[in-house]
């Protein structure tokens, strides 16, 4: 018996809901202006390489005048009442749900992930921040950390490409909660939604100087984080980076929190539930294209269902869709840059030069923009290079384990430790596996879930520090 083949019908959200301007300057106490040597960059689109807007350029100078700006507000600031300050969250947060279509399709626009992501996880997530933290605001001698916690100073704040908008709240709303004041450096490819927030900063009538963004390159970010007068560091970003900051605050009294790369394993054993596993193991490699730092690009499978788990993971990936991040339709969008979909290429292709065996379902990707396809390896050794190194891109390096205790070792053999998932019907077995792998976060039957009550961070080279829940103020404050 013949089954119909329903095929979906485009479903775009539309790009009016935006209105971009051709140029955005830098954002320094309260107002927009250029960067004091007149340099731009363009932001292009990853799914059509179309440049979307003209970006000041930051430089040393543009820094320094932020950060005396940061150290400006940071008295009035840190002395209103954390009920006074929580107001200016609670309003920031209110702006943000406002205005989340806009921004979600912005999103889509400049980072080149799936609508129905940046909508129904990132835009989200960023309000629940910045309402979890304005809750704290008023309550922080009961957090922990002291009678009487101060903040730190003035916050230099780096972010990735990858979730630009969730991890400029994981960084501001902490920050302004416990009193700091900031100067953010968002990533060169991604810069728009913060140059956004900007505004929804002075639509919430935050006093100038208490927010300041400074875009530009990497040069940009290193003289944030060099600056003598920041107090504080908080980084997120690729491990070799990560590395020279800590370099660069070694020796000073700057407080630092640093979160890095990962190669998460995500451990099935046999008595798993497969069906919900599989949809685990596609969460956890194909959200947001793969570049996620805590995804789960090692899968570990049990001897006896590893080709039940396979069967089904194809099956399922046979049916994700790839194309235009504005269709509400779409599974898996563009990879954020030609530099990223260069690297994602050069590893998949040592994978298969190092005799693992690659597939990938029949997909037409798009002509223009920057796209890979969702793509499974098997016969994958702890040798093997896409094993071993953060590849943060829409590939999945599968291997098999017979034991438990052998999963915990395979899994902890990486010099990374980010995040790991168990799925097992065993409770006890879950809580094992969690005390022996080492990994900032363990998802049991799950991956991929956040919250902002719970803390997040990594150990080894993953980084230090946590950010988000009570754990996230302390990094904030002088304790």
């Amino acid at each position: 018996m013949a089954f119909d083949v329903f095929e979906y019908a485009p479903a775009p959200e539309s790009r009016a809901i935006v209105q971009l301007a051709p140029s955005y300057g830098l954002f320094i106490d309260g107002e927009f202006r250029e960067s004091s040597d007149g340099k731009v960059f363009k932001t292009v689109a990853p799914a059509s390489e179309e440049v979307l807007a003209e970006v000041a350029q930051g430089s040393a100078k543009d820094v320094d005048a932020a950060v005396r700006a940061a150290r400006a507000a940071f008295p009035k600031w840190s002395a209103l009442p954390g009920a006074e300050r929580a107001k200016y969250l609670f309003r920031i947060a209110r702006v943000l749900q406002e205005r989340s279509r806009e921004l979600a399709v912005l999103e889509s626009l400049d980072n080149g992930k799936p609508i129905r992501e940046t909508r129904d996880a990132d835009l989200p997530q960023v309000a629940a921040n910045f309402f979890y933290f304005a809750g704290w605001a008023d309550k922080l001698p009961h957090a922990g950390y002291g009678p009487d916690p101060r903040p730190l100073g003035v916050a230099g704040q780096v972010i990735p490409w990858n979730f630009p908008l969730l991890m400029l709240a994981w960084k501001i709303a902490p920050a302004l909660a416990t009193g700091n004041t900031v100067v953010l450096k968002p990533a060169e490819t991604t810069p728009l939604s913060a140059l956004f927030f900007a505004d929804i900063c002075r639509q919430a009538e935050l006093p100038p100087g208490v927010v300041n963004i400074v875009t530009g390159d990497g040069p940009v970010g290193a003289e944030l984080v060099a600056h003598e007068g920041v107090d504080k560091v908080a980084f997120t970003g690729s491990t070799a980076v990560g590395k020279s900051i800590a370099r660069t605050v070694a020796g000073t009294a700057k407080k630092l929190t640093l979160e890095l790369g990962g190669k998460g394993a995500n451990i099935v054993f046999d008595d798993a539930p497969i069906d919900q596993a599989v949809e685990g193991i596609v969460s956890g490699i194909y959200f947001n294209g793969g570049q996620v730092c805590c995804a789960g690009s090692r899968l570990l499978v049990q001897e006896s269902v590893a080709e039940e788990v396979l069967d089904a993971l194809k099956r399922r990936i046979s049916t994700l869709r790839v194309g235009d991040p504005l269709d509400k339709n779409t599974d898996i969008g563009a990879i954020n840059s030609a530099a990223q979909l260069a690297r994602i290429t050069e590893l998949a292709d040592a994978g298969e030069a190092e005799g693992a065996e690659r597939w990938s379902p029949h997909c037409e990707l798009p002509s223009s923009g920057y796209w890979f396809a969702p793509t499974v390896f098997t016969h994958v050794t702890q040798a093997h290079r896409i094993a071993r190194e953060e590849i943060f891109g829409p590939v999945l390096s599968v291997l098999t384990f017979r034991t438990p205790d052998e999963a915990v070792a395979k899994a902890n053999n990486t010099p990374y430790g980010l995040s790991a998932g168990v799925w097992t019907e065993k409770g006890s077995r879950i809580l094992r596996m969690a005390q022996q792998l080492r990994a900032g976060v363990v998802w049991s039957n799950t991956f991929n879930k956040f919250d902002p009550t719970s803390p997040f961070g990594g150990y080894q080279e993953s980084g230090y520090g946590r950010e988000g829940g009570r754990h996230g103020l302390e990094a904030y404050l002088d304790v």
